[in-house]
C-alpha cells in the first residue's frame, strides 16, 4: 500500500485507503481503478492457489464485477503506521488509490490518517481531493486542528470549467498553509482562473491508450497565469498513449517549481 513513485510531482505513495467511484469526466479513465483492477485480480490468483495475498486482498472488496469501483471505501490498518517508519524526509501522495474525503469515508477514518500526518511532521504530505466542498466543510470544522499544518498540503483536482472551477473556490476557501491544484487531465481551456489563495499548480494531459488530447496552448494559458500571480508552476507531461516520448518541456523550458517558503520556490525533494 505504499510505494515509490513514479509520478513526477513527489516521491511516494501512501495508501492507508482504498476505494473510490466515478465523479467527473476526469475520472472516466483513471489509472487507479485500472491499477486496482489489475491487484484484484492477483489476489483472486493468489487465493485460488492457497497463497496468502498480502495487502493486495482488499482490491477484492472495493471493484465490482464490472471492473470499476463500487463504491466502498476499505481501510486498511496496517497501513496507517507506515510513513513513521520512513526517517528520510520525503514528498508523498496521499491515497493515490482513494479520495481521502469521499462521501463515504467515515469521519473518524479521516482522523486517524491526519493524526499519523500530525505525528509525522518531517514528511511533506500531498492530500488531493475531487471532493473539495467536504474538504473545506471538515477542515473548518471537526478536522479544523489538522487544516494549517505547513507540512499538510491541501488539494483539489480540476479538468474542466464545469467541474473544476467550483472545486477551486471550496478550496480557496479552506483553512490551510499550502493549498494546491492538479490540473490533470486537462481536458479542455479552463479560461481566466482565480489563484488567490493557491500555491501550486500541476498541469497534465491523459495518458494511456484513451487519453483524451490536451492542447498546448491549454498548459501555456495556466503557466502564464501562474507566472503573472507568483504561483508556483508544474508542468508533468502532454496527452497521449506514450507521455514520456514527448518529454516535459513547455515551450522549452521544464517548469519543476515547487511551493516552499514564502518568495521562495525549491525543487522537488528539498525544502
Amino acid at each position: 500500500m505504499a510505494t515509490n513513485s513514479k509520478i513526477e510531482w513527489t516521491k511516494r505513495t501512501w495508501n492507508p485507503i482504498l476505494g473510490c467511484s466515478i465523479i467527473s469526466p476526469g475520472c472516466h479513465n483513471c489509472y487507479a481503478m485500472t491499477m486496482a483492477r489489475r491487484l484484484k485480480a492477483m489476489a483472486l490468483a493468489d487465493l485460488a492457489a492457497g497463497k496468502e495475498p498480502g495487502r493486495k486482498r482488499h482490491y477484492i472488496d472495493v471493484i465490482g464485477p464490472d471492473g470499476r469501483w463500487n463504491g466502498k471505501l476499505v481501510l486498511v490498518p496496517e497501513a496507517l503506521p507506515d510513513p513513521l517508519g520512513w526517517k528520510t524526509p520525503q514528498t508523498i501522495f496521499v491515497n493515490s488509490m482513494s479520495d481521502l474525503f469521499h462521501e463515504n469515508m467515515a469521519v473518524e477514518d479521516i482522523r486517524k490518517m491526519c493524526e499519523v500526518m500530525a505525528k509525522g511532521d518531517w514528511h511533506v504530505y500531498q492530500v488531493l481531493t475531487k471532493r473539495a466542498d467536504r474538504l473545506r466543510e471538515l477542515l473548518s470544522g471537526a478536522l479544523r486542528e489538522f487544516a494549517e499544518l505547513p507540512h499538510i498540503w491541501w488539494g483539489t483536482s480540476v479538468e474542466n470549467r464545469r467541474h473544476g472551477l467550483p472545486r477551486i473556490d471550496h478550496l480557496r476557501q479552506t483553512p490551510a498553509a499550502v493549498r494546491f491544484l492538479s490540473v490533470e487531465p486537462l481536458l479542455e481551456d479552463l479560461g481566466p482562473l482565480d489563484l488567490t489563495g493557491i500555491h501550486w499548480v500541476i498541469v497534465g494531459g491523459e495518458s494511456g491508450t484513451r487519453a483524451r488530447p490536451m492542447e498546448a496552448d491549454w498548459a501555456r494559458a495556466i503557466r502564464d497565469q501562474c507566472v503573472q500571480a507568483g504561483v508556483s508552476f508544474f508542468f508533468k507531461q502532454y496527452s497521449g498513449r506514450h507521455v514520456k516520448a514527448a518529454g516535459r518541456e513547455l515551450d522549452g523550458v521544464t517548469w519543476d517549481e515547487m511551493p516552499g517558503a514564502p518568495g521562495e520556490l525549491v525543487t522537488l525533494g528539498i525544502r
